[in-house]
C-alpha cells in the first residue's frame, strides 16, 4: 500500500476512490469500468502536474520517502554479482555504510552506499543511513583495493549527514570523513557518486567527491538539512521549507550551479512508485558514464576531480 506525503492528499482521495469502485466492480453489482477509467486518466493527470511543480521542500520529502529503494535494492535490481565486505580492519563493521566487489555484466567494480533500512528494526540497524568512524574507514579500505587492482568505484548516497553521536565523535569522526573525500579526490580509477535519496552535510561529500556526480530528478544534496539550516537562523524548525528553497539544494539548481553532472529522471510520481523503472534509468546512466571516463588515463582522471572541484563557485 502506497504511503502518502501531505502534498499528495488530493492525489490520495482519487486513488482511493478508483479502489473502491474497483472492489465494487469485481463484486459484479454494477459495470462502472467506464468511471473508474476516467478517474484513472484524471489521477494520472493530477500525479504528473503535482510532480511536475514540486517546491525544494516537498522533493525533500519524496527524497526521504520510506518506500524509495535503498541500497539492497539497487544491489539486487542492478548487479549480476554482489559480494559485500565487512570491517574497517581497526574497530568494527558499520552497517550505515555497505560496500563490496559487484559486477554488471562483464564489468566489474567496487560499489559503496549509505543503507537507511526499510522498517523499525533494519532501520535500527543501519543507524537510519548515518554512518560512523568505522564506515568511512571502511570506504577508505574499499576504495583502496579498487585502486590496487583498478576496479571503477560506484558509490550510492543517501544519508542525512554522518552520525552526530559523541561516541562517533570520539573515535575522530571529522578526521574519517576528511580522509575518505581525500581517497575520493586521489583515487587513479574511475569514480561515479549518486545521489539516490538524501546527500546531507560531510556524510555525503565522504562518498562523493567524484569526477562524475549524479543526482535522482527528486534526490537532494546540501551542506545541513533545511530542518537544520531552519533552527540555525530563524531558531525554529517550522521555516524549512523557507531554507530548502534558499539553499538550492534540488539536482536542477544544482546542475546550473555546476555542482553535479547529470539528472537520472524518476518515475512519473517519485522512484518508490516504480522502483524497478528507477533502477534501468540508474543502470543505463551508469554504464554510459564508465565507458566515458574508461578514455581518461590516472592522471587525467585525478585532474578531472581537481578541476571540476576548484570550479564550483566561480564567477
Amino acid at each position: 500500500m502506497t504511503s502518502y506525503l501531505d502534498f499528495e492528499k488530493p492525489i490520495a482521495a482519487l486513488e482511493s476512490r478508483i479502489l473502491e469502485l474497483s472492489d465494487t466492480a469485481d463484486e459484479g453489482a454494477l459495470d462502472i469500468q467506464a468511471e473508474i477509467e476516467k478517474l484513472q486518466v484524471k489521477s494520472a493527470k493530477m500525479l504528473s502536474e503535482t510532480y511536475g511543480k514540486l517546491t525544494p521542500w516537498q522533493k525533500t520529502q519524496v527524497a526521504r520517502h520510506p518506500e524509495r529503494p535503498h541500497f539492497k535494492d539497487f544491489t539486487a535490481g542492478l548487479f549480476d554479482e554482489f559480494i559485500p565486505l565487512g570491517g574497517d580492519r581497526n574497530f568494527a563493521d558499520d552497517q550505515a555504510i555497505i560496500g563490496g566487489f559487484a559486477r554488471i555484466g562483464n564489468r566489474r567494480l567496487v560499489v559503496i552506499g549509505h543503507e537507511k533500512g526499510d522498517d523499525t528494526e533494519s532501520r535500527l540497524r543501519h543507524n537510519f543511513g548515518m554512518g560512523k568512524p568505522e564506515g568511512y574507514r571502511k570506504s577508505i579500505r574499499l576504495m583502496d583495493l579498487a585502486d590496487r587492482f583498478s576496479l571503477p568505484v560506484l558509490t550510492l548516497v543517501d544519508t542525512s549527514g554522518a552520525f552526530p553521536g559523541v561516541s562517533a565523535e570520539e573515535r575522530g569522526q571529522a578526521e574519517a570523513i576528511a580522509r575518505s573525500t581525500e581517497k575520493c579526490l586521489s583515487l587513479g580509477v574511475p569514480m561515479v557518486a549518486i545521489i539516490v535519496g538524501e546527500g546531507g552535510s560531510g556524510g555525503a561529500v565522504a562518498l562523493a567527491a567524484a569526477e562524475r556526480v549524479l543526482m535522482f530528478e527528486h534526490a537532494v544534496y546540501s551542506v545541513i538539512s533545511p530542518e537544520g539550516c531552519a533552527s540555525i537562523l530563524w531558531r525554529t524548525g517550522d521555516k524549512a521549507d523557507v531554507a530548502a528553497d534558499a539553499m538550492q539544494i534540488t539536482a536542477q539548481n544544482l546542475k546550473k550551479l555546476g555542482v553535479i553532472d547529470r539528472i537520472i529522471e524518476e518515475p512519473v510520481g517519485g522512484a518508490h512508485r516504480d522502483p524497478g523503472l528507477a533502477i534501468a534509468a540508474l543502470s543505463h546512466a551508469i554504464e554510459e558514464e564508465f565507458v566515458e571516463l574508461e578514455a581518461y588515463d590516472r592522471e587525467e582522471l585525478r585532474r578531472l576531480r581537481r578541476d571540476k572541484f576548484l570550479q564550483m563557485g566561480a564567477l
